[in-house]
């Protein structure tokens, strides 16, 4: 951290606004980190990483794990199917619903995207102390719970 950063972050109120603005940066220049010859918008590449985790969705689902409205889903799911990344199908438990799914492609396209991610910032890394790398270490659960509660 830099030393006006290490003055900001002591207070509850200025860590919470340094590591607001240090995750949102590290989370631009990851994003930035993607192959140019792909043609998705951040928005559609964010569905297929939803759809990559966790598998088939309906529109409604996908709109709700992405804080959208589902006309807007159902827009970035059109372009996905028509660009060959995603299928729709009929549920396998109840037939009356329409789920999308990764197709191969689109499977490929987002394992080779989080692989060139994960590569870049495993260069960062290697320019860490290994001290640094542990804090990073025992920062990541922490983070994480953040996120996600």
């Amino acid at each position: 951290m830099t030393p006006s950063l290490e003055k900001l972050a002591r207070t509850d109120a200025g860590l919470a606004s340094a590591l607001r603005v240090s995750v949102a940066r590290l989370s631009r220049r990851i994003r930035n980190e993607r192959d140019p010859g792909v043609d998705l918008g951040l928005g559609a590449f964010s569905v297929l990483g939803l759809l990559a985790r966790h598998g088939s969705q309906t529109v409604g689902q996908l709109a709700e794990l992405d804080h959208v409205r589902p006309p807007s889903m159902t827009r970035t799911v059109g372009c996905l199917v028509d660009g060959g990344y995603a299928v729709r199908r009929k549920d396998e438990a109840d037939g009356r619903l329409v789920v999308v799914e990764l197709s191969d492609h689109g499977r490929a396209v987002v394992e080779e995207e989080r692989s060139r991610r994960d590569a870049w910032l495993a260069r960062r890394l290697t320019e860490l102390t290994p001290d640094e790398r542990e804090v990073l270490r025992r920062a990541v659960p922490l983070l994480e719970r953040i996120a996600t509660t």
